[in-house]
């Protein structure tokens, strides 16, 4: 629980998610930032203030460290299409991963499972700092799906396993279009259902309790014609929750962008990291599709990373493309989220848009903009306080609050 007495954090530069500000006071109160006072106050906590750093795409918890290869629940081989799997029954808060994420201020995780089939499962945010599955998720975001290769190239896992990307595509828009037949014929059953009722409430003089439980059972009815799977595709094509597509490749990102806007749905494309022209995240720009991008520094280990250059941070950071950062932990450790901004530095990013990379812009991307990211009055007390510049090498939280609650202090 957080404590209800003030905290009062005095920074010498505030890096609050949007901008910068120097020789101020963050006043925290009940969990929450109450005040942030334009002055240096005697204060519990001082230094370089971050808000919470937040990895918008990772498998931490799923695949451990210090365990086999064996025993990774990242994917599960059972068929392509698995979207009522919930990567919080695969997750083990004993992993160190967590802990470690924590010392270096990374809070929270989107947690997905891999990419290995066309539609994984589910994605939570999870808090990194609960000591277990209860009260870790921060909210149920949406749905992992998968284009390219990797989808393709698991051919000896269980179920109907194409081995071109024309093959999962067509499987993919195929269960699509199967559900909307379904739905439009259960929808069309419903209307004549309803209009059935209104006609007998009349001619037979319904009493309102009748009407009413014919109502209820015309709604159940309509309800139970779907299966669980059947509904979480629902709601992708609904846009009632976000798809997060990995997707690496320049011409897959453009089926991406066809494939949104046939069906009407909500995506991120995550990853992008073989995207080396900037016309092609000009494009996910223009189609509103933000970018989760990374993970940075790991080794183009297959086709589908020939062109994934440092360089093309460049291009991101130029192009109309909103955009997050992620580890895709363990491909980078999670830690390392922040050691991941240094090629948006190179390229002449500044230090105060850096930080809002992997805090606000996470943080909206995942639709938590009005509780995390940024420092400020009303917002989540998710806060980091840094003992040098936070971008410097060297730099270590000297206290890490989460949820208004001091975690770690040195």
């Amino acid at each position: 629980m957080a404590t209800s007495r003030q905290i009062l954090i005095s920074a010498d530069v505030l890096y609050d998610g949007h901008g910068k500000q120097e020789n101020c006071t963050v006043v925290v109160e009940g969990g929450r930032i109450v005040d942030v006072v334009k002055k240096k106050m005697r204060a519990d906590f001082r230094g370089f203030v971050t808000p919470a750093f937040i990895d918008a795409h990772s498998h931490i918890g799923m695949d451990r460290e210090g365990e086999p290869w064996t025993e990774s629940e990242t994917n599960d081989i059972l068929g392509q299409i698995l979207p009522v799997n919930d990567p919080l029954n695969s997750i083990y808060f004993d992993d160190r991963a967590f802990s470690d994420a924590v010392d270096f201020g990374v809070l929270y995780s989107c947690v997905v499972p891999g990419s290995g089939n066309l539609l994984g499962g589910r994605a939570r945010v999870i808090r990194n700092f609960s000591p277990n599955r209860k009260d870790a998720v921060v909210s149920d975001y949406g749905y992992k799906m998968a284009l390219g290769f990797n989808p393709r190239s698991t051919t000896d896992w269980k179920g109907d396993r194409p081995n071109t990307r024309m093959g999962v595509y067509a499987m993919l828009e195929q269960k699509f279009d199967e559900v909307i037949n379904k739905r439009s014929k259960a929808v069309l059953k419903k209307e004549r259902d309803l209009h059935k009722l209104e006609l007998d409430s009349k001619e037979k003089k319904l009493s309102k309790q009748e009407q009413e439980f014919q109502r209820k059972a015309v709604d159940l009815e309509y309800d139970q014609t779907f299966s669980p799977a059947e509904k979480a595709v629902i709601e992708i094509l609904e846009g009632s929750k976000t798809a997060k597509v990995h997707v690496h490749k320049e011409d897959d990102v453009l089926y991406l962008i066809e494939l949104a806007k046939k069906y009407g749905m909500k995506v991120t494309a995550d990853h992008t990291c073989d995207v080396f022209h900037r016309e092609i995240f000009d494009e996910l720009g223009k189609a509103g599709i933000p970018v989760v991008y990374g993970p940075m520094g790991s080794v183009g280990y297959k086709v589908e990373l020939k062109h994934a250059y440092y360089q093309n941070a460049a291009l991101l950071m130029k192009s109309k493309a909103f955009y997050g950062l992620m580890t895709d932990h363990p491909v980078i450790w999670s830690p390392f989220l922040r050691d991941s901004l240094k090629f948006f530095l190179i390229a002449g990013m500044s230090p105060e848009e850096a930080i809002s990379v992997i805090t606000y812009r996470n943080a909206k991307i995942l639709h938590l903009e009005d509780q995390l990211g940024s420092v400020e009055k009303g917002m989540t007390a998710s806060l980091l306080v840094w003992d040098r510049h936070p971008l410097d090498l060297a730099a270590f939280p000297s206290m890490v609050m989460a949820e208004g609650r001091v975690i770690r202090k040195r």
